[in-house]
C-alpha cells in the first residue's frame, strides 16, 4: 500500500512537471507571445515565419461586417472578411480568421493572439493614443432611429430631453451620447449587442437608438415600425488595429489599403454588400488624393492618455454608484429568494402530492437552466406581456433563480430537526403552525444559515449578469472603463477590491451568528 502510495505521488509530480514545463513552452511560442514582429520579418530561428495574416474580428457582429455563412457554419463572411483577404493577398499571404469580441479586439492585438483588428473597429482619438491604426478604409456617419409613429416628434437628441436613448457601449456613439447627456437631457442607455437596442424600441422600452448607419439599415430590415432621421449625427471612420512596434507591418498595409482604393477593389466589396454610397466615393477619392500629395503619411494625433490619478479621479466614483447599484439588486434578489425559498420548501414538506410534484418541477427548472437564459425569457421573452423595466427584470429574475437553491437548503434543514423533538411537540398541544415557529424552524435556522450566507455571496457576484439587461452593476461599470483605456488591469483590480469590500464582511458576520447560535454540544 505504502508502495502504491508513494508511487502515485511520483506520478502526480511527473505530470505536474511536465504541465509546467509545456505550460513554459507555450507561453514562450511565438503563437502565444505573438512574437512574429511588426512585418513579420522577425522569424524564428528555426526557419522562416508561415505566410499569414492573423486578423479577428467578431462573428457576433453579424452581416454585414463579420458573419458565418448560413450553409458552410466554419466559414465567415462580410466586408470586413473581404477587406482582410485582400490586404492579405496585396501582402502575399493568407488570411486566417481568429475570432474575439467585439469589446477585446484591442487587449487581444496587444497580446499578440492576431496581427490585425478588422471589425467595425471605430477610429477614435483614444485609441490613436494606445494603438496602431491603418489608414481608414471605411467611412460612417451616426444616426438616430426612432419610431416610425415618432419620426416628427424625435428629429433631434434635443427632441429626446427626459427619455432614454440607447447605442452600443464602448462605442463612438456612447462616448457622444454621454457627452450630449447633461446638454440635451437625455438618459444613455448601454447594451452589450447592437440587436436588443432596435428591439427595446419597437417595444418602447427606448425611445431612440444612436448606432453607425450600416446597423441602423440593417436593423431596420430586421425590425419593422422603425425610421431612421437622415441628417447624420457624426461621421466616424473604420480602421484596422495592429499593436504599438508593428509600424512596419501597419505602413505595408497602409500601401495595400490605398492601392485597392484606387483599382476599385474595396468599391465593388462594398458594392456587393450593399455599403456603397456617394459619402463613400468621395471619402476614397479625398483620401487617395491627399496621401498622393503628402510627401510623408499625416496621421491625426491621439488623445493623451490620462495619467493614473486621473484615471482614477474619473472612475472611482462611477465605481462606487455601480456598487450601490450591485448592493441594492443584490439585497432585493436575496429577500425575494428567501421568501419564495421558504414558502417552497414547506409546500414541499407540508403540501398535498400535486403541491409537491409543480415545486419540484419548479425547483428543478431554476437549477437546470442557466441564469442568464432566464434574464433574457424574463426581460425579453415576456415583453409582449409584461413590460418590466431593466432593474426590476434583474431583481425578480436573480432572486427567482437563487429561491430554487434556498429552498433546497430550508427543506434539508427542517427535515434535519430530529423527529421526537416534532412529536413531543404535538404531543403538548402544539399545532403544527407552533411546532414550526418554535421548535422546527429555529433550529433549521442554524442549520441554513453558512449555506445561506454563501449563496448570498455567490448571489452578489451573479448580479454582473444583469449587465445584459442593460443595467449598469459594478462589473459592466469595468468593463466600459477597461475598453475605454485599452487594458483590464486597473479597472480588474479595483473591480475585484470592491467586490471583496462588499463580500467579507457578509462572510464574517454570518461566523459570528453561527457561533452565536450555534447549538451547545456537551
Amino acid at each position: 500500500m505504502l508502495r502504491a502510495r508513494v508511487t502515485l505521488r511520483g506520478s502526480l509530480l511527473s505530470l505536474a512537471a511536465l504541465a509546467v514545463v509545456a505550460g513554459a513552452v507555450w507561453l514562450a511560442s511565438p503563437a502565444h507571445a505573438g512574437a512574429a514582429g511588426a512585418d513579420a520579418q522577425a522569424a524564428p530561428a528555426t526557419g522562416p515565419a508561415p505566410a499569414v495574416l492573423r486578423w479577428g474580428g467578431d462573428p457576433e457582429g453579424g452581416a454585414p461586417y463579420v458573419e458565418a455563412d448560413p450553409d458552410h457554419p466554419s466559414v465567415m463572411r462580410g466586408f470586413d472578411v473581404e477587406v482582410a483577404a485582400a490586404i492579405a493577398a496585396g501582402l502575399g499571404r493568407t488570411p486566417q480568421f481568429i475570432p474575439c469580441e467585439w469589446d477585446s479586439i484591442d487587449q487581444s492585438v496587444r497580446r499578440g493572439d492576431f496581427d490585425i483588428g478588422m471589425s467595425g473597429v471605430e477610429d477614435t482619438p483614444a485609441r490613436r493614443a494606445r494603438m496602431l491604426e491603418t489608414v481608414p478604409y471605411y467611412e460612417f456617419t451616426e444616426v438616430l432611429t426612432v419610431r416610425a409613429a415618432d419620426r416628427d416628434r424625435f428629429r433631434t437628441l434635443a427632441d429626446l430631453r427626459g427619455r432614454r436613448v440607447g447605442t452600443l457601449g464602448a462605442t463612438m456613439a456612447y462616448a457622444m451620447l454621454m457627452r450630449q447627456a447633461p446638454i440635451d437631457g437625455i438618459t444613455p442607455v448601454s447594451y452589450d449587442d447592437d440587436v436588443h437596442p432596435y428591439q427595446d424600441l419597437q417595444s418602447g422600452r427606448l425611445d431612440g437608438v444612436v448606432l453607425d448607419n450600416i446597423i441602423a439599415a440593417r436593423s431596420m430590415r430586421q425590425v419593422s415600425g422603425l425610421y431612421t432621421q437622415p441628417q447624420p449625427l457624426e461621421v466616424g471612420h473604420y480602421v484596422g488595429v495592429l499593436a504599438p512596434g508593428h509600424e512596419a507591418l501597419r505602413d505595408r498595409i497602409d500601401r495595400v489599403l490605398l492601392a485597392r482604393m484606387k483599382d476599385g477593389t474595396l468599391e465593388r466589396i462594398f458594392r456587393k454588400w450593399d455599403v456603397w454610397n456617394d459619402r463613400q466615393a468621395a471619402f476614397e477619392a479625398r483620401l487617395v488624393r491627399e496621401r498622393a500629395s503628402a510627401a510623408v503619411p499625416q496621421r491625426p494625433a491621439g488623445a493623451a492618455q490620462p495619467g493614473l490619478l486621473a484615471s482614477l479621479r474619473v472612475f472611482v466614483p462611477a465605481l462606487f454608484q455601480a456598487a450601490g447599484v450591485t448592493i441594492v439588486i443584490s439585497c432585493g434578489s436575496m429577500a425575494l429568494a428567501v421568501l419564495v425559498g421558504m414558502l417552497i420548501a414547506a409546500g414541499r414538506i407540508y403540501g398535498g402530492r400535486v403541491v409537491r410534484a409543480v415545486l419540484l418541477g419548479y425547483v428543478e427548472l431554476m437549477r437546470g437552466t442557466p441564469v442568464l437564459l432566464q434574464l433574457f425569457v424574463i426581460y425579453y421573452g415576456f415583453a409582449s406581456f409584461v413590460r418590466l423595466p431593466a432593474f426590476w427584470a434583474s431583481l425578480i429574475g436573480l432572486g427567482l433563480n437563487y429561491a430554487a437553491y434556498e429552498s433546497e437548503i430550508y427543506r434539508g434543514a427542517l427535515e434535519a430537526v430530529p423527529k421526537g423533538q416534532l412529536e413531543a411537540a404535538r404531543t403538548l398541544g402544539l399545532s403544527e403552525v407552533q411546532v414550526l415557529r418554535l421548535v422546527r424552524g429555529p433550529q433549521a435556522f442554524r442549520l441554513a444559515l453558512p449555506p445561506m450566507t454563501n449563496d448570498f455571496v455567490a448571489l452578489l457576484k451573479d448580479s454582473s449578469l444583469v449587465s445584459v439587461l442593460t443595467v449598469v452593476e459594478l462589473t459592466k461599470q469595468a468593463q466600459i472603463f477597461a475598453a475605454n483605456s485599452g487594458s483590464w488591469l486597473l479597472p480588474g483590480l479595483l473591480c475585484g477590491a470592491f467586490y471583496l469590500v462588499l463580500s467579507l464582511p457578509l462572510a464574517h458576520l454570518a461566523r459570528r451568528l453561527e457561533l452565536r447560535w450555534k447549538a451547545p454540544t456537551a
